[in-house]
């Protein structure tokens, strides 16, 4: 699994084959790729540490006919054909394939930042008693693989390249420390081991990983994730709608950034909000 400075790396590697490769001066490869001459500078430079906006690296790889994984170093195949998906397909998330696909996902988004709205509480911030009592009325595989999510989720936000932001409104927090909505079904001890935990982790994986909260009477949101600039998948409920088209993707981004730009709760204060709340 390669780091994001390796694959800076390799990107600069290959920009440089595909400039010599086409003999052109830094001027008119920049211009053939719709990019400044600035730009295209900054990333030849060897001590670069950041990669193009998504936008640029397909502008690149559809100027020179090459793939992006490839540009990427993520694949040794040149060959576009083949790769090309479709702008959005839907793939269910039955019999804990879902949970298995995601895990994919974040692996493959590895050294990109990922943009996380969760359908009620951050995956890798839930207990056990929780994913149990989400989905107690799935098939017990279901729950397993849940359960491994979780783990698996966790062990990627502590990784030192993993670059991950999550927003939720604030009152799902409310709801989960009175007992109310949704968590009504949850005894009281339940829910006081849910926030400890959950104040326990952000305190531990911040800056890694960093909480949002916004209210939630300002702005709604369906349930998604960005994974850099490689795709963008909705959860709809037992399946997701998974985006590939660059506009689509970057669409959402800019949602998600709204969203954190009217949270009154930013990351640094995240754990102190969760720990203060009143279990009832």
């Amino acid at each position: 699994m390669k780091s994001k400075a390796e694959i800076v790396e390799q990107f600069r590697a290959r920009l440089v084959q595909l400039i010599e490769r086409r003999g052109a001066t830094l001027s008119a490869f920049a211009q053939r790729c719709g990019m400044d001459r600035s730009a295209l500078s900054q990333f030849l430079e060897q001590d670069a540490t950041r990669l193009p906006r998504a936008e640029t690296l397909y502008a690149i790889a559809s100027a020179e006919s090459v793939s992006v994984d490839w540009l990427l170093g993520l694949s040794q195949s040149e060959n576009v054909i083949g790769q090309v998906e479709p702008a959005m397909r839907i793939e269910t998330a039955s019999g804990g394939r879902g949970e298995s696909r995601l895990a994919g996902w974040h692996r493959e988004a590895i050294g990109y930042k990922i943009r996380y709205v969760p359908s009620s509480l951050p995956d890798l911030l839930c207990t056990k008693a929780i994913v149990e009592y989400e989905f107690g009325t799935q098939e017990q595989q279901v729950i397993d693989a849940k359960e491994s999510q979780v783990q698996t989720q966790l062990d990627y936000s502590r990784a030192p390249e993993t670059d991950m932001e999550a927003v939720m409104p604030y009152q799902r927090l409310y709801n989960l420390a009175s007992g109310t909505g949704i968590w009504s079904g949850l005894s009281r001890g339940v829910r006081q081991a849910q926030l400890e935990h959950m104040a326990r982790l952000l305190d531990e994986l911040y800056p890694t990983f960093r909480l949002f909260l916004h209210d939630g009477l300002k702005a709604y949101s369906a349930p998604f994730t960005v994974f850099g600039p490689q795709r963008a998948v909705v959860y709809l409920g037992g399946m997701y709608l998974v985006i590939n088209s660059v506009e689509q993707i970057r669409d959402l981004a800019v949602r998600f950034d709204h969203l954190i730009r009217i949270s009154s709760v930013g990351p640094d204060r995240a754990a102190g909000f969760v720990e203060q709340l009143k279990v009832t």
